[in-house]
């Protein structure tokens, strides 16, 4: 990996956050797997140790959370206990939180769909706001304890419970349940009704299914091993929250929280594992 060109390592880096597998990254920049597999891992890295300094003392306002699932190794019914013995292997979700006017990712953790990890995400999200904040999560009842032992009673906190129903089609393997309502649920402090929503951060699980290979359903492209699937989240919400301009806002949501001065490049991304790029550079 020390061997290859900046423009080689920024080729890499482009081709994993626009949604190609690592296979397809190699195809298309002559990079050897392995070789790919270190730069994600020390990219990936030195990404998540930037914006969990970088990401802090937020002043934010509404802030939505929710988790979305992928698998490593296989999927869940199909762990072995060989496979279990040797490695992590089966369901892992990703939590993330997102503030909904900046779009700014605060927060998130690749772990199970479990109380212990919803407690140690909920109090990395309160550690990074500067301010009382509205919280919407789905009605899963692991946050209902996670958000009072990080919160306590400092919160507008209300949780929205979505009723589902049969796809109506037939086909129940591939076709997602039928969302037929969505009820609010107050839980603590005064939430204001019209921004009781997760509309905002289930849209933002939709650009990770599009951008991040390992996400995508019915291929091979999944994640053999956790550490790098961590790495990939890492890479991909740098990208999001720093390179990446939205749409609605014309600059990125790190820009518009007022914690980044410019649109990061790609080159930028990939000198945070290599700072002796930057000199060169200059």
């Amino acid at each position: 990996m020390n061997r290859l060109s900046t423009a080689k390592k920024v080729a890499v880096v482009s081709a994993l956050v626009e949604g190609c597998s690592v296979r397809s990254t190699s195809r298309l920049t002559g990079v050897a797997k392995g070789t790919i597999l270190r730069l994600l891992e020390s990219v990936g890295r030195a990404c998540a140790n930037y914006q969990d300094t970088a990401i802090r003392n937020v002043a934010a306002k509404r802030v939505q959370i929710d988790e979305i699932w992928s698998f490593v190794g296989a999927k869940q019914k199909h762990v072995t206990p060989e496979m279990a013995a040797r490695w992590f292997a089966g369901d892992v979700w990703t939590f993330a939180a997102i503030e909904a006017q900046t779009k700014l990712v605060l927060s998130w953790l690749v772990g199970l769909r479990d109380a212990g990890c919803a407690t140690d995400f909920m109090q990395d999200v309160a550690g990074r706001l500067a301010n009382r904040i509205q919280l919407t999560t789905d009605g899963h009842k692991m946050y209902l304890t996670a958000v009072e032992d990080a919160f306590g009673g400092d919160i507008d906190y209300s949780m929205l419970v979505k009723l589902y129903g049969s796809s109506g089609d037939g086909e129940t393997r591939y076709s997602p349940a039928k969302c037929l309502g969505c009820i609010p649920q107050p839980v603590t402090g005064d939430p204001d009704p019209k921004h009781v929503s997760t509309s905002y951060v289930e849209r933002q699980n939709l650009t990770m299914r599009m951008n991040i290979r390992r996400f995508t359903r019915l291929t091979n492209a999944f994640s053999k091993k956790v550490e790098n699937h961590a790495h990939s989240v890492a890479l991909f919400y740098m990208h999001y929250n720093f390179a990446r301009i939205h749409q609605s806002l014309r600059v990125t949501p790190a820009m518009e929280a007022g914690i980044a001065q410019h649109v990061w490049s790609i080159q930028d991304i990939v000198t945070l594992a290599d700072p002796a790029l930057a000199v060169r550079a200059a």
